[in-house]
């Protein structure tokens, strides 16, 4: 159990909460105990520490931890400088940061944050830093304090998840949420609920498609770095929600050599920074085969291609992808191929063998390109299947239309205003429609 939530606080720290004078109590509903009333007091904006167990910057910390290639950066001492430092550095660079510092600046803090009893905010991260980087680097003297709630000392690590799912429901808290850290709070609370949607839904306050399709899509993602050994990360895929979205609603409930394909296809598109909308017409069984003709048709591809099925020849034991998609994944054209791929970053190197190599980035852009025309080619096949089933398909509407016309009829004719000419008129155009198509037939 790291610090942040060790029984044996920092007694210094909640002895200087503990002697200040609250100036009022506020009710929180989010907070899970029956007793929603919290002490509301000052404390100076660089005494309270920043949570390093928030959602909120989840993929952000993974991306620092990478970096610094240390894996217990956040949790060897989450009150300490070093992940103190690393936490606010994340909240400072997140988008919409100068605004909500001008946001303050003009109107002041509108809602108290809320921290633990030792000084550890659960709420109000990202509006204490920009407090903090007001006072700090701006020098306005205004940002000296920041008013917070108390929680409990005794308060524990389930009730402070729960507070925070809670409050992730409030517009302006969840704006502060990227889809992947949201999924994050998701994915912790689905295996601390015994696996079970309903249960999630229920403290998210929101439904069970929304939650198992955010869980899902993060599996996806999860798959996606982890084959990449480190040269992605999740916070990387932040901007591809769609695809991710588009990619585990098609897979859902299909065989798996068409779910392995179209994941191949979405993977290898989303490093190569294909649109979505392009992405979409390989939601098909032989997504892979038709990116894999493409490629091959590109004379800078298919030395690529060589390479990947040389480096999985030469290391069979080492595929993570067999890995991650089971003990017999169905063989796909592109799995060696996005293997080679995910595990470079587009400043790296391909080797292609005998001395020669290419940059990972020029690759990605053939890829695109190899992509892009197979999206296309999917997407005029699809045109002309619906081409010639658009007849049959206009003709059973007409049919039954027809049938619905002779059902309704007597009705009609029963009825005193009913005028025979103007039907008969109808009748007529519609005869002569039929006879115009069979004409064209002949």
């Amino acid at each position: 159990m790291i610090r942040l939530l060790n029984p044996m606080l920092d007694q210094d720290r909640v002895a200087l909460l503990r002697n200040r004078h609250p100036t009022r109590h506020v009710l929180v509903p989010a907070w899970p105990r029956e007793q929603k009333e919290l002490p509301q007091i000052e404390v100076e904006v660089t005494w309270v520490r920043f949570s390093t167990l928030n959602h909120r910057t989840k993929a952000e910390q993974r991306r620092e931890i990478h970096h610094a290639g240390q894996a217990d950066l956040f949790s060897a001492d989450p009150l300490g400088p070093v992940a103190q430092e690393a936490q606010y550095r994340i909240l400072t660079s997140q988008e919409g940061f100068k605004e909500l510092k001008a946001d303050l600046r003009d109107r002041g803090q509108q809602d108290p944050a809320i921290i633990t009893a030792e000084g550890v905010l659960i709420n109000g991260n990202r509006r204490t830093a920009a407090l903090r980087s007001l006072y700090q680097d701006d020098d306005w003297l205004k940002a000296r304090y920041v008013q917070c709630l108390v929680l409990p000392e005794d308060a524990q690590i389930d009730e402070l998840v729960d507070l925070e799912a809670e409050l992730q429901i409030a517009r302006d808290f969840k704006q502060e949420y990227s889809w992947v850290n949201e999924a994050f709070l998701i994915e912790e609370l689905y295996d601390r609920e015994g696996k079970d949607f309903g249960r999630v839904a229920r403290r998210m306050h929101s439904d069970v498609a929304k939650v198992r399709d955010l869980h899902d899509k993060l599996q996806q993602v999860h798959q996606l770095v982890d084959l990449s050994k480190g040269a992605r990360l999740h916070v990387d895929f932040a901007d591809n929600e769609s695809a991710f979205t588009e990619l585990t609603g098609h897979i859902r409930n299909k065989p798996a050599a068409e779910a392995d394909s179209v994941r191949a296809a979405y993977f290898l598109g989303t490093l190569a920074n294909v649109e979505y909308r392009k992405l979409r017409h390989l939601r098909r069984a032989d997504a892979a085969q038709l990116i894999h003709r493409e490629i091959e048709r590109d004379p800078a591809l298919k030395p690529v291609l060589a390479a990947a099925r040389s480096a999985e020849a030469t290391d069979p034991g080492d595929d993570l992808l067999d890995d991650l998609l089971g003990e017999d994944p169905p063989a796909q054209p592109l799995n060696e191929l996005l293997s080679l791929i995910a595990a470079r970053t587009p400043d790296e190197n391909v080797d292609l063998g005998n001395g020669d190599r290419v940059s990972a980035r020029q690759v990605l852009t053939s890829l695109r390109g190899a992509i892009v025309a197979a999206a296309e080619e999917a997407a005029d096949e699809a045109a002309d299947q619906s081409a010639v089933k658009a007849p049959f398909s206009q003709a059973e509407k007409a049919i039954n239309a027809l049938r619905r016309i002779g059902k309704e009829l007597p009705k009609a004719r029963a009825q005193a205003e009913w005028d025979e000419h103007p039907f008969g008129l109808k009748l007529a155009e519609i005869k002569g429609l039929l006879n115009e198509i069979e004409g064209r037939q002949a």
